[in-house]
């Protein structure tokens, strides 16, 4: 599981000219999953993004979580995140876990989320526009665990 951590100042996804999701201060995720994903992953994500320390505290230091701030999540599918380049130009997507497996899991890991925070998603295998203002710019790259993916 790979997820883009983007702080956020606000940000809204839409589809077919129409906002579908849209938070005010928080997180932005991107959200990808491969095939060896499993429900350990998804709970070890969802305690990483939810406890990050990457706002800052009094003193201007990163060391407050998206729920120490009342902030929200807007969570994206995003299969890309698994895409391979390595060969030629036009990359690979054998890495990404299909549609019918990521949904189940995409759907666990919001409804996870949203037992501790207002949670906000696009539409899972929709064209969509994401507008994201990233806050400082703030971006983390978590991955669920270390793998050979290539």
């Amino acid at each position: 599981m790979r997820i883009v951590v983007q702080r956020s100042l606000e940000s809204s996804v839409s589809v077919k000219q129409k906002i579908v999701g849209k938070i005010d201060k928080g997180l932005v995720l991107l959200v990808s999953f491969t095939h060896t994903d499993t429900l350990d992953d998804i709970d070890y994500m969802v305690k990483k993004v939810l406890n990050l320390r990457i706002f800052d505290d009094e003193n201007g230091v990163m060391n407050k979580s998206v729920i120490d701030t009342n902030g929200s999540i807007l969570s994206i599918s995003q299969f890309t995140l698994y895409g391979n380049s390595e060969k030629g130009n036009r990359p690979s997507y054998i890495n990404a876990l299909g549609g019918n497996e990521a949904i189940k899991l995409y759907d666990i890991f919001n409804n996870k989320l949203k037992e501790h925070i207002q949670v906000e998603t696009g539409i899972f295998g929709e064209d969509m526009q994401v507008n994201i203002t990233n806050d400082g710019p703030v971006t983390i790259l978590l991955e669920s665990r270390v793998k050979n993916v290539k």
